[in-house]
């Protein structure tokens, strides 16, 4: 999410430290033929953009379930594809445990296929550590969440694929740069409730989504990047939903620091962090308006 709505590169490097919630494989030497377009009578067909007014009001509604939570917690399971030597990919997953209040408060404790990290911003620092290494990075942090994990993403390349669900204003986040957003149909199988199925793209990713029928909390997504020759795939379950918990008060800082090896925030160098990064900044695509469910 940010400026794409699902799974991109959780990473760290604090002095040569990366502090990964993911792993990432090179791409095997070779390249896959592009599929040719459709021809119809030696005319290539374009399909034409759709954006259907139910999609935008579920999207809508979704965000504005978001927004209007003071705090909320949830576990973000995420499943992600790296090509194997042999060709066919394969998955690593990891766990967050994420606890958020607005406007100045985060922490992400990431488990699973990759170092785990632990990530707190108080409103006035970030705080990076790496359990396995007892190595943390501190540094002064922007007055709100939004400006932090922008300011986290710039300085150590630190993100988090479900960055949009605690941003001051989720939709916003997702309908820059909208093409196509369409209704597919309801589920009874996907986060244990039923969920509203829709599809939306930008120029960087194909996303569908399950959105709960009833609390209209995102439940799972499923991301494809649209210049990724491999179609690699990740996937995004979203659960144990808790919305204006009440939180303690020492919930967004460690005492870690008193022990750990200190390092200094800096962008992971490219050879130890090649992945997928958020697109460039694009102009906005108007959406037309439509009223919220």
């Amino acid at each position: 999410m940010i400026h794409h709505p699902f799974t991109r590169r959780v990473a760290l490097l604090a002095t040569g430290l990366l502090v990964a919630g993911s792993l990432q494989a090179q791409q095997p030497p070779g390249k896959p033929k592009a599929a040719k377009p459709a021809r119809t009578s030696g005319t290539i067909v374009v399909p034409k953009p759709i954006l259907e007014a139910k999609a935008i009001d579920l999207l809508k509604a979704m965000g504005e379930r978001l927004a209007a939570a003071r705090s909320m917690a949830f576990t973000a399971a995420v499943t992600y594809e790296a090509p194997s030597r042999l060709g066919p990919a394969l998955a690593y997953t990891t766990i967050s445990e994420v606890l958020m209040q607005r406007p100045d408060k985060l922490r992400v404790i990431t488990l699973g296929d990759g170092p785990a990290s632990e990530f707190y911003y108080d409103g006035k620092t970030m705080t990076a550590y790496s359990p396995a290494e007892n190595l943390i990075a501190v540094a002064a942090a922007p007055p709100t969440i939004d400006a932090a994990l922008k300011a986290a993403f710039e300085s150590a390349a630190i993100y988090f694929p479900f960055a949009d669900a605690v941003l001051a204003d989720p939709y916003r986040n997702i309908a820059e740069g909208l093409t196509n957003a369409f209704y597919i149909g309801q589920s009874k199988v996907v986060g244990g409730t039923v969920t509203d199925m829709l599809a939306y793209v930008n120029d960087a990713v194909f996303v569908q989504i399950w959105i709960g029928a009833d609390d209209k909390l995102p439940r799972m997504l499923r991301a494809v990047y649209r210049d990724d020759p491999l179609r690699l795939r990740h996937q995004m379950e979203l659960a144990n939903w808790k919305l204006d918990p009440v939180v303690p008060t020492d919930a967004f800082a460690t005492t870690k620091a008193a022990t750990a090896v200190a390092m200094t925030f800096a962008h992971p160098d490219a050879k130890a962090a090649v992945g997928l990064q958020p697109p460039a900044e694009r102009k906005p695509t108007k959406v037309q308006s439509t009223k919220s469910q």
